[in-house]
């Protein structure tokens, strides 16, 4: 995994500047740093280090710094403890305590597989139930996994506190979760246990969660929910039982939770279809739950204040509408009521979202706010403003009473692209005085990277605190332009389009242009038309980001949206090939005058680009595809977006897959897959039954199998060779003279795979960093500027 090579602490000023740096110091160098966490006082800093020594690389250890001091050392003054971290790792109990996941002490050598079977692998259905399940990855298979799963899964918690007392509380379990009370007396622990399932992830495995003090005696059980095989595929379908069981913030101790009244099956029609318990940790004998709130949607949380204020969440895929309530959790006199019930789509009347405060227990309650003489409850809304022109981000003052706001601070929208990170400003406890407000925020531009600042009422005087150097200085004078076009059926389309530095179309004429893209499902055409993004961002380019071709004189159009609809009854799917050719069209027609066009994307882009090379091959010289679906056949109880079975939806699905029109591409296409990929839907076979299928057709294809790589790609062997085989296509099957690229030596020298930038920066158009198959692409385009003639 990813990790830190070391931590550096400032201390932030009252004029609003950061105080010389504390560098945290005392572990040995060349430690590989994870899980970062402050003590809820701010006085400590926990962390993990481990090492690339062969004996201990598996090995993490827990470690301690003094903020004040910066000085380092190991948690555990006895070496033989380690951190599990297949689930939580470790957890504040309070200001001096740790609560940690470690490897027992007894574990042994792990469990060695059988050279004989014990028989075979039997699973049976009859009692005829019906189960749906989607494609799931990386799922036990057998006996021995399910024992190899509880012995690297196992954990015994140990209780540490800082002047070295060490105690083992409870038996060792499969523990996938740890969360103290606010008040820090009581711990909620969740842990999984048997009998195990072979067709469903662990996240569906039995579940119990108890209650236990903090020094580990056991207080109560809360649920032990049974094995969930039978979750239906329907969209905002969920668990029976007890779910998203947690503590209330603005509580000490009181736990709360929800319970489906549908049996969790989403096409089940019924009112109320979720209730919002709340009970204290420990209740009076015979004092049962309270009902704190109905909802007619699924569930999607709460945001706490305090007896007389909570806001609730609810939501419902389908219909994509998405409600707020307001209520009063200690008072039954006063009636729930809708704050907003919008379409989750219209990202133009997204009223922003509310800020939270940080309590002196470390929890996250709504931040209230006062004004001079004004008795009236305000909140902070903290919204990304998406307009026609672009996102210009705001931060509200809003009346939850009267639903009136003001608007307090927003964006500079002629260079810059600014917005809100987190409030400063609530060290002490109660409503915040509006003129003592301090926010950070944070500040780009199309050639300058982000930056943060301090900004402060009443003056709202902005004090930059950070200085980052640029991430790519070989590619800082890159050209981006926002161009918006139509398509063919009067949807309004966005991309964003870079062009190389130094590029000058009269001298250097016509340049190969990349396009990657990643398709996305919608209920309206309104929606589909709605820009997302700025012109004014920063591009953050990914390990193996299109953008990156830039130094091989390729222009690049990014993110240009591909909006699959289905309005009303409609099915999206069912005019999937259609709405995604017309997008590919509209693009192409817009954009690109002459010079060779590829086209790629990563998951459902990787989809996508295997379907244009079948049904739009007139578009594109050569494609590009990673870590892809092909046939839908293999997912047959839905996919991405996609409700409906196989069964249900025959021909959507045969139509939808590229692999059923292998024997149509013709255009050259590059596979490239990782080995172990664990993505529902996406497995490793994809790729090598369409590149089999495709060479039994006399295409001209190419698979590479990356080794120990999963959906995205993370090792540098992997990542240098994405980009060394992207780069060899691009230039043998678009580049059709290498002559007419024109290289700038100066500007492309060592460019690709120098350095390492920051992956987490902004997800622009990125191929291996993708998380899922439902994972978004880049950013989409804005302004309406003069049409790029790529001469």
């Amino acid at each position: 995994m990813s990790f830190y090579t070391g931590i550096g602490i400032h201390q932030l000023l009252p004029d609003g500047t950061l105080g010389s740096e504390v560098e945290v110091h005392g572990f040995p160098e060349g430690a590989k740093i994870n899980f970062v966490t402050w003590s809820p006082d701010g006085r400590h800093l926990a962390f993990t280090i481990r090492f690339d020594d062969e004996d201990t690389s598996s090995k993490l250890k827990v470690w301690v710094a003094q903020v004040e001091t910066g000085i380092a050392r190991p948690l555990f003054e006895s070496h033989e403890y380690c951190l599990n971290a297949v689930f939580d790792n470790f957890v504040w109990v309070n200001d001096s305590s740790l609560l940690v996941c470690t490897i027992p002490l007894s574990r042994g050598d792990p469990p060695k597989k059988p050279l004989v079977p014990f028989g075979p692998k039997i699973q049976s259905n009859e009692q005829k139930n019906i189960i749906q399940v989607r494609t799931f990855q990386d799922l036990l298979k057998d006996e021995y996994d399910e024992d190899l799963f509880d012995y690297y899964a196992t954990s015994q918690l140990v209780l540490a506190s800082l002047d070295g007392r060490v105690k083992e509380i409870g038996p060792a379990a499969v523990y996938t979760s740890m969360d103290p009370s606010p008040d820090h007396k009581y711990l909620l622990i969740s842990s999984l246990h048997r009998p195990y399932s072979f067709i469903v992830p662990c996240g569906r495995f039995p579940k119990k969660v108890e209650m236990w003090t903090a020094d580990g005696k056991f207080v109560r059980e809360l649920c032990d929910l049974p094995l969930a095989e039978d979750i239906p595929i329907a969209f905002n379908s969920v668990r029976r039982g007890m779910r998203s069981l947690n503590w209330r913030a603005d509580k000490p101790s009181t736990l709360y939770w929800v319970e489906t009244q549908d049996e969790g099956d989403a096409k089940v029609q019924v009112s109320p279809r979720d209730i919002v318990y709340t009970q204290p940790a420990e209740p009076l004998e015979g004092e049962d739950p309270t009902i704190l709130h109905k909802l007619d949607l699924r569930y999607g949380g709460i945001s706490w204040s305090d007896d007389s204020l909570a806001l609730v969440y609810e939501s419902w895929y389908k219909t994509r509408r998405t409600r707020t309530w307001v209520i009063s959790p200690g008072s039954n006199d006063v009636s729930p009521r809708i704050l907003f019930d919008r379409s989750s789509e219209d990202v133009y009347s997204d009223p922003g979202s509310p800020m939270l405060r940080r309590t002196p227990a470390g929890t996250y309650v709504l931040a209230k706010v006062k004004k001079e003489n004004d008795e009236g409850t305000y909140l902070l809304l903290n919204g990304n403003g998406a307009t026609p022109e672009g996102n210009i981000p705001f931060l509200d003052l809003f009346d939850i009473n009267t639903g009136n706001n003001e608007r307090i601070w927003k964006s500079d929208k002629e260079k810059y692209y600014e917005g809100v990170v987190a409030l400063m400003s609530d060290e002490k406890e109660g409503d915040l005085p509006i003129n003592t407000l301090k926010i950070l925020t944070s500040k780009e531009s199309k050639t300058e990277n982000t930056q943060y600042y301090i900004l402060s009422w009443p003056e709202k005087k902005a004090c930059q605190i950070t200085n980052f150097p640029h991430p790519y200085p070989q590619l800082a004078s890159f050209q981006k332009e926002m161009v918006r076009y139509q398509r063919k059926d009067g949807v309004q389309l966005t991309a964003t389009l870079y062009l190389p530095p130094g590029y000058d179309p009269s001298r250097d004429g016509p340049l190969p242009c990349l396009v990657w893209s990643y398709p996305g499902e919608f209920k309206s055409k309104d929606a589909a038309g709605q820009v997302r993004g700025s012109p004014n961002e920063f591009a953050g380019i990914g390990p193996t980001s299109a953008l990156l071709w830039m130094a091989r004189r390729f222009a690049i159009l990014s993110g240009p949206t591909i909006p699959i609809i289905g309005e009303g009854d409609d099915e999206a799917n069912d005019r999937y090939v259609e709405q995604l050719v017309a997008s590919a069209e509209a693009a192409v027609e817009e954009v690109i005058r002459r010079g060779k066009i590829a086209v790629g994307g990563h998951s459902y882009g990787a989809f996508m680009t295997a379907n244009l090379l079948a049904h739009a091959p007139h578009l594109f010289a050569c494609g590009i595809a990673r870590s892809g679906a092909y046939s839908r056949t293999l997912t047959p109880f839905g996919f991405q977006n996609e409700e409906r079975t196989l069964w249900e939806a025959t021909s959507t699905y045969v139509e939808m897959s590229p692999f059923m029109s292998a024997n149509k591409i013709k255009k050259p296409i590059l596979l490239i897959h990782g080995e172990e990929d664990n993505n529902p839907g996406t497995l490793t076979m994809q790729s090598d039954r369409f590149f089999n299928a495709l060479k039994g057709h006399g295409a001209l294809c190419r698979l590479v199998i990356l080794p120990f790589e999963s959906h995205g790609y993370a090792a540098r062997e992997s990542i240098m060779h994405v980009l060394w085989e992207t780069d060899r296509w691009l230039q043998k099957y678009c580049v059709s003279d290498t002559s007419d690229v024109n290289v700038n030596q100066d500007a492309c020298k060592d460019n690709i795979g120098t350095g390492s930038t920051n992956s987490e920066s902004k997800p622009v158009a990125t191929g291996g960093g993708c998380g899922s198959e439902l994972s978004n692409s880049e950013h989409e385009g804005v302004d309406s500027l003069p049409r790029s003639l790529l001469w």
